[in-house]
């Protein structure tokens, strides 16, 4: 029989964020024969922190495993929390690498990071950045998994009309990910004579969608918003569109980017913390300075007129993104969870 998971996370995708590692991940672990319980879904922080708190108590007896989707903002305590109750119960917990800017928090709260992440079982670090920033603060206990795709739901779509810019965007309104980049690309794009345009897809999460909105008025240029879309939906309106921007200031191994890839979109991305690890420059995408917006603009152009470069760099994405799906993934898992 297969261990029991207690799966500790923010699972708000029926709310308004984007859709959760927890909510893809976690039934991938259930199909595969473990018993998973999830906590959880509450809105309000303070019901969640209560739920995640209560789920640990109430399942001490009955799962074998932790895991604790870890990041670098304030669900940072979350973690600090939970796996405080883990050690006290004696249950072995896996903290889940996710936020980019974890090496931040290892340097600026050294004592909270290591009652967190020495005591764990293992440390899975979803992307080699991570696992290099963590070792290079003397961690030892850390496995490398990258993050998975189902890549049968991604259709690889090369042919795609690039005679004009139509840039996509997906990710969360947030100031890390600095949407408002975006909107000064399509705006030098169409200063230098092109007719482009940007959409971008997703939900707001601590108002930067008002002030993408103000900064569109400003600019007096149209962005389409589409606000919260499935994966489904977003992957067919991909099919419309020709390059995908990826504008964070702080970032890890976005899924998003993962799944652009897979669809045959090239990549423009900023060049921030496991952003390298994931796009090769010249290989399989193209990499700009933190919110440098000419270059991030030169990088758009060059796609358009190198088209032989542009599609090696596309196949190759598409290669790289069969690595992260799941029928791989899963047996680096099972090595873990059936230890």
């Amino acid at each position: 029989m297969k261990p029991s998971i207690l799966y500790i996370g923010n699972d708000l995708s029926l709310n308004k964020s984007n859709v959760s590692i927890m909510s893809t991940f976690g039934p991938l672990l259930a199909k595969e024969g473990y018993k998973v319980y999830f906590a959880s879904s509450k809105k309000d922080k303070s019901l969640r922190l209560m739920d995640m708190l209560f789920k640990v108590i109430r399942y001490s007896h009955q799962v074998n495993f932790v895991l604790i989707d870890t990041y670098s903002t304030q669900n940072f305590y979350y973690a600090l929390l939970v796996s405080q109750l883990c050690r006290l119960f004696g249950l072995r917990y896996i903290p889940i690498l996710h936020g980019g800017n974890l090496p931040n928090r290892l340097n600026t709260h050294p004592v909270m990071s290591a009652s967190i992440f020495k005591h764990a079982f293992c440390n899975v670090a979803p992307s080699k950045y991570l696992k290099e920033q963590f070792e290079a603060y003397g961690y030892i206990n850390l496995k490398y998994i990258p993050n998975m795709i189902e890549i049968q739901n991604y259709h690889f779509f090369l042919n795609r009309d690039f005679t004009l810019p139509k840039l996509l965007w997906v990710r969360s309104f947030s100031k890390i990910y600095n949407p408002l980049m975006a909107l000064k690309v399509l705006k030098s794009l169409k200063d230098l004579g092109y007719d482009a345009t940007l959409c971008m897809v997703g939900p707001d999460t601590d108002g930067s969608l008002a002030q993408v909105e103000e900064l569109a008025e400003s600019l007096s240029i149209q962005v389409k918003l589409t606000g919260k879309l499935t994966k489904k939906e977003w992957a067919k309106l991909s099919e419309d569109h020709n390059v995908f921007i990826n504008t964070t200031d702080i970032d890890n191994t976005p899924v998003s980017v993962m799944e652009a890839m897979a669809l045959g979109l090239p990549i423009v991305s900023t060049n921030v913390g496991g952003m390298p690890y994931l796009v090769d420059h010249g290989i399989n995408g193209l990499l700009v300075e933190k919110n440098n917006v000419d270059d991030m603009v030169k990088a758009i152009l060059y796609l358009f007129n190198e088209p032989e470069k542009r599609k090696l760099m596309i196949l190759n994405a598409r290669k790289l993104s069969e690595t992260f799906d799941w029928q791989q993934i899963k047996m680096k898992w099972n090595e873990i969870l059936q230890n």
